[in-house]
């Protein structure tokens, strides 16, 4: 079903960042470079790697031409080079002098965008290589940045967890709270979903973020009707933080990249997952679909970036098993859902569930929030002592709400158990 065709190891720190253009691809990292491989046997290109930067290079991104490349920089810098020779063409400084986290082209070439740690974000001319336009957001610093296919409108993302729209005249059209804890990604499908009346356009947008999930959205914006942002599902398949997520360049295929080491690739219509490859060893920071060829880049904390290849037949067939596999599950009883929770160690909740009548079709479409509003189970995180202590007493309602707790079962919040030990990790010695 996929084949790891090809792994590059010359960095020598974590790999931040990987894009395609038709005919390269290129990866950059926090050892300050930026490397640059031919597609055809991915050889390193004689110019490479390019040094400028005097930090960790956060990001990097072909012009829709493939003809130039951005990178940014916690140097504060924004630069551009010429994918032909690696000549620099030009260096863009952020006004504040902030470290830069994101740089994007807009579809028609005319405009980069770069934001950065402190709020701003900045539209570039990208052939003059003069500033354009300039705002910020009301709290955090921004780590994600897309323009829509059209390029009317392009999306940052804040380490606050705000979603902010902007129009090709940099005023803010719309922000929300869209993850919590953080927006670490965010990518446009480039198909429409439909085209609608009055030339109204659907287009399709994933996030992810420090919540470990991925969510995918509807948007549309016409300059009459206005912008309007629909959450359409989550997808829960990664159980750590999501740093990365992207589309295929036929937005048939949606992949992230996590904290939890794996690579997921879900089929973006059904939502189902096809592929969950797990080769490197440390977090996975970048994933980038090739533009022209079914081939995946996925780049991580383990210094390597790995080349994957899909077969289309067999991913068809993957897709169409993954879709009987649903409507097999949607075909369950309520007993038949009893009979799995029990198996998954759960028959705790099989009096909860059957109270619900929990069947396969609501099996499928429970969420976190319908677990919390609809079945009453907390959701909370507590000390496993002090909630078995609690419990001991007698005392059977949620310590956070009040509310009379339905089941005295206890979860474990594998998630939260992993930050604490990246936080150990990183700061006991």
């Amino acid at each position: 079903m996929e084949k790891l065709i090809h792994t590059l190891a010359d960095h020598g720190d974590d790999v931040n960042c990987c894009a395609f253009s038709f005919s390269l691809l290129a990866t950059c990292s926090l050892d300050k470079t930026i490397r640059l491989y031919s597609l055809r046997d991915f050889t390193e290109l004689p110019y490479s790697p390019l040094k400028f930067h005097t930090y960790a290079v956060h990001c990097c991104c072909f012009s829709p031409s493939g003809h130039i490349l951005a990178s940014c920089s916690t140097d504060g810098t924004t630069v551009l080079w010429n994918t032909e020779n690696g000549q620099m063409l030009a260096v863009m400084e952020q006004p504040s002098g902030s470290p830069v986290r994101v740089c994007q082209f807009s579809p028609d070439s005319t405009c980069l965008a770069s934001g950065a740690a402190d709020g701003t974000v900045v539209l570039w001319n990208a052939q003059s290589y003069k500033l354009y336009r300039c705002g910020s957001v009301k709290d955090g610093s921004l780590a994600a940045c897309a323009f829509s296919p059209n390029g009317s409108f392009f999306v940052t993302g804040s380490s606050c967890g705000d979603l902010t729209v902007w129009d090709d005249k940099m005023r803010c059209l719309h922000s929300e709270k869209a993850h919590d804890l953080g927006i670490t990604c965010c990518d446009f499908s480039s198909q429409p979903v439909s085209d609608g009346e009055q030339g109204l356009q659907f287009f399709r947008l994933a996030s992810c973020g420090q919540d470990c999930q991925v969510k995918i959205w509807i948007v549309s914006f016409t300059h009459i009707l206005g912008f309007e942002l629909k959450y359409k599902s989550t997808l829960s398949g990664h159980c750590a933080p999501v740093l990365a997520c992207a589309f295929s360049h036929d937005g048939q295929m949606l992949v992230s990249g996590s904290v939890d080491k794996s690579v997921i690739v879900y089929d973006t219509n059904t939502e189902n997952i096809l592929h969950r490859l797990t080769q490197h060893t440390r977090y996975v920071t970048t994933c980038a679909f090739a533009p022209n060829t079914l081939l995946l880049a996925t780049g991580s904390m383990d210094k390597t970036v790995n080349i994957w290849q899909f077969d289309l037949e067999t991913l068809c067939q993957a897709r169409s098993t993954e879709h009987q596999l649903k409507q097999f599950t949607e075909d369950w009883s309520e007993e038949d859902v009893s009979t799995w929770l029990c198996a998954q160690d759960l028959k705790d909740l099989v009096g909860i569930f059957k109270m619900n009548n929990i069947d396969g079709k609501e099996l499928l479409n429970l969420t976190k929030e319908s677990l919390a509003d609809d079945l009453k189970i907390d959701g909370y995180s507590y000390e496993k002592e002090a909630m078995e202590n609690w419990i001991s007493k007698k005392k059977r309602t949620s310590p956070m709400t009040n509310l009379v707790l339905p089941s005295a079962v206890l979860t474990p919040n594998r998630t939260l158990k992993m930050a604490i030990n990246r936080w150990l990790e990183t700061h006991q010695k």
